[in-house]
């Protein structure tokens, strides 16, 4: 077994509410990392930069000046959260992973060319002298791979090893599934919209006052406009064939807006209300393409119980339960399989699963900050994982 190193992880998802941290101590047995959660945060960005990175994403147009500005100030909170995390909980913490904001995804023809993260992880280094991992999707689109989604190898690991047909979904501004089914090949792609349509809408009707559904109230005061839902429906990027990506790039408010135009009329809740539905119903839709018999939950999403409510209907007789009960926080699990990542990469491991992304090769993800005083590699390990194990005090 391999000497325990203790990690940190850190993401900002495409929901733009914050930074996520998970802190873990990670151990290599043969082909099984353990994964000993130590804690777990989530810190809001400042009101101000979230505005300002959200004006910076497409179909808006931005400058050179205004993503420099952004890359230093995102770099900047991260790094106050990393330090927070490690006078909570971190301590004694040996490496950082970084993921940062993602403000871009560009994909043409179904093919990524390239994928924009920032958050200027020299930062985090300067702020809490430690080596950090950083820049993790481009090394799998280089490999010729979607860059996404990044949890496959963290579900594949977690969930595999049983005849049982399962999918573990992320219900972020995007929705991602993993498929994991015995011994065949995992699949994994981005679904559709989760969170961000419903984000879009709410920050619309509210004039940014709001800036999410709280308790999934104002769908479920609602009713769905089946005619806004068939019409979001014939999204061509439903119908597209995985491996795929996709993004705030595709799914934001004038999108939603354009589609609620060619059906008459929409009132607010009923618009939050369809928002709602085309996440759930495509989810549904995806898992039953895949013969998926139970699904395992995690992402901001679960805390919507109106999109949770209507995933179930949806899902029929699929039974959903949230990732906690595997020894996971399902609004930490982002930050735990990026920071499972991070401890792939200074091992020399690989952190992608090219059958989910398409890349031609397993590829180490990321490059490294030493930090103040420098970094000792540990020893290369020979064997690639293929079994993931949450450790907790009480069992999983």
């Amino acid at each position: 077994m391999s000497e325990p190193m203790a990690v940190l992880g850190m993401i900002s998802g495409t929901s733009m509410d914050g930074i996520d941290v998970a802190a873990a101590r990670f151990e290599l047995d043969d082909d099984v990392v353990r994964l000993h959660p130590v804690g777990e945060n989530s810190i809001p960005y400042d009101g101000s930069l979230r505005k300002r990175l959200e004006a910076a994403l497409p179909p808006a147009s931005t400058s050179a000046e205004a993503l420099c500005q952004l890359d230093t100030e995102v770099g900047q909170a991260f790094a106050a959260a990393a330090e927070e995390a490690i006078l909570s909980f971190g301590r004694g913490v040996e490496l950082v992973v970084s993921h940062g904001q993602t403000v871009f995804h560009w994909v043409e023809g179904g093919e990524v060319l390239g994928s924009l993260q920032i958050g200027q992880p020299a930062w985090i280094s300067a702020r809490t002298g430690l080596p950090v991992v950083a820049d993790l999707r481009v090394a799998d689109i280089a490999a010729g791979g979607q860059g996404a989604p990044l949890a496959a190898l963290f579900d594949t690991l977690l969930l595999g090893g049983t005849d049982v047909t399962r999918a573990s979904l992320n219900l972020g501004g995007i929705s991602n599934i993993t498929v994991v089914a015995g011994g065949a090949e995992p699949i994994a792609y981005d679904v559709g919209p989760a969170n961000a349509l419903i984000d879009a809408a709410v920050a619309h009707l509210s004039g940014g006052l709001e800036t999410f559904d709280a308790d999934g109230a104002i769908a479920a005061r609602g009713q769905v406009h089946e005619g806004l839902l068939q019409e979001l429906l014939t999204e061509p990027y439903y119908r597209q064939s995985p491996p795929k990506t996709t993004g705030k790039e595709l799914f934001h408010l004038p999108y939603l807006l354009a589609a609620a135009a060619k059906v008459g009329e929409v009132s607010g809740d009923d618009l939050v209300a369809t928002a709602t539905a085309i996440a759930a119903v495509t989810v549904a839709n995806a898992c039953r393409s895949h013969g998926v018999a139970e699904v395992i939950a995690a992402g901001g999403g679960v805390q919507n119980p109106t999109l949770m409510q209507m995933l179930s209907e949806e899902l029929d007789d699929i039974p959903v339960r949230p990732i906690d009960e595997l020894g996971i926080p399902s609004a930490a699990k982002e930050a735990y399989f990026i920071a499972l990542i991070g401890y792939l990469t200074v091992h020399g491991l690989a952190g992608n699963l090219p059958a989910a992304t398409g890349a031609s090769r397993e590829v180490t993800m990321g490059a490294l900050l030493p930090g103040r005083h420098g970094f000792r590699l540990p020893e290369p390990a020979v064997t690639q994982p293929t079994r993931l194990r949450i450790v907790t005090d009480a069992p999983a």
